[in-house]
């Protein structure tokens, strides 16, 4: 990011200038810079993105850049980095994810990925993709998950699919059908998983685990696990953990695991898990789960050894700021150092907080994010 920093640290008045002329009829936040942490030059994850999804409707989704290498957290970079962008990034930030040279933003309600440097955060293209949602990677190919219709609670909504993309071209090659509302996708083998939620279709939600063969990228089968299905992802062994909301009433949140080798679920975990990552043998799990029978929230944070398939019940936040969090909202390892990283959307309409915390738990540092920070991606050398 060295070269997206020296504009943000020479160039402040000259872009906010070329900002205004650009965008006249819209008010232009500037970059914010933050000191949080000592210097660490020499280090293989050099940065991490942090997306914030901004408020449905605001076109308020924003850019931030954690360069580990200065200790520095740069706040709302997109805008510098592209000042001619019309409504810069869009409305609704939903995924991130680092690919080679490319970083690539999927902007939910604004229909679209786009992708940018990974060093300067400059856009390279605009994919065009209605309703899409998350985005995993493998073999030179980008595969994105999408609604396939619009914004809107319908029993009749559409069924949902998957396009493919050449990550070198940056076209859309090959498009495949897969379940109603599909949400987060893992690769293992030549196999996409993609875990369908149905959530437009409420109360008849999607049960569904949909198996893409990636030869032909043709659905293979439907794996049955359980309705409202969100979060997916693979641990090294090439097992699948998917993760249920329920249906905020009577049906809890759960999280699932699939083997891979028979597509059959293997384990049920009874604990709420609105987010998860894998990192090593550790899934470092949260919920953040509401009741409508109680209108309550309920916050929770866990831990799962995937080697041994052994609940921990352990928070692996260990000095009490999990009190601090009123809201969390993502997480994220650094694979180099393990810092456990959390972000808290606090109220959802003001400027979030990112914790650092160390692999014992212990919280490092915090900084100001933008609104509702939710989603990150490492740059690493590694």
């Amino acid at each position: 990011m060295k070269k997206l920093l020296l504009t943000v640290h020479i160039g402040m008045a000259v872009i906010a200038l070329l900002l205004a002329s650009c965008r006249k009829d819209a008010t232009i936040v500037p970059p914010v810079v933050t000191p949080v942490t000592p210097p660490t030059p020499n280090a293989a994850v050099t940065g991490m993105y942090m997306l914030n999804e901004g408020n449905m409707g605001s076109n308020k989704a924003s850019l931030d850049y954690f360069d580990f290498t200065t200790g520095i957290y740069n706040k709302n970079i997109y805008a510098t980095a592209n000042p001619t962008a019309v409504k810069e990034l869009g409305d609704v930030g939903n995924d991130i994810q680092v690919y080679g040279s490319k970083v690539y933003a999927v902007v939910n309600v604004s229909n679209k990925v786009e992708v940018m440097n990974v060093t300067t955060a400059v856009r390279i293209k605009s994919i065009e993709v209605l309703n899409c949602r998350h985005v995993t990677f493998a073999n030179g190919k980008a595969y994105i998950s999408s609604y396939a219709g619009p914004v809107l609670v319908d029993p009749n909504a559409p069924i949902g699919l998957v396009a493919e993309v050449d990550t070198a071209t940056l076209e859309i090659t090959r498009k495949v059908l897969v379940g109603y509302q599909p949400e987060e996708m893992a690769v293992v083998g030549n196999k996409l998983y993609v875990a369908n939620s149905g959530g437009y279709r409420v109360p008849d939600y999607d049960h569904t685990v949909s198996v893409i063969d990636l030869n032909t990228f043709k659905e293979i089968k439907k794996i049955d696990v359980a309705i409202n299905l969100d979060r997916l992802k693979a641990d090294n062994a090439g097992n699948i953990y998917v993760s249920s909301r329920g249906d905020y009433y009577n049906v809890p949140s759960k999280l699932f695991m699939i083997d891979t080798k028979t597509d059959q679920v293997k384990t049920t975990y009874d604990i709420a898990t609105s987010n998860f990552c894998i990192m090593g043998d550790t899934a470092y799990i949260y919920g953040s789960a509401f009741n409508y029978n109680t209108a309550k929230w309920t916050i929770s944070y866990n831990m799962l050894n995937v080697k041994t398939g052994m609940l921990l019940n352990t928070n692996f936040i260990t000095d009490g700021t999990e009190k601090e969090i009123k809201m969390p909202y993502g997480i994220a390892v650094n694979p180099e150092t393990r810092e456990i990283f959390v972000t808290d959307a606090r109220d959802y309409v003001s400027s979030g907080t990112l914790y650092c915390f160390t692999p014992a738990g212990k919280k490092k540092w915090s900084v100001a994010t933008g609104e509702i920070p939710a989603h990150m991606a490492f740059v690493s050398t590694l």
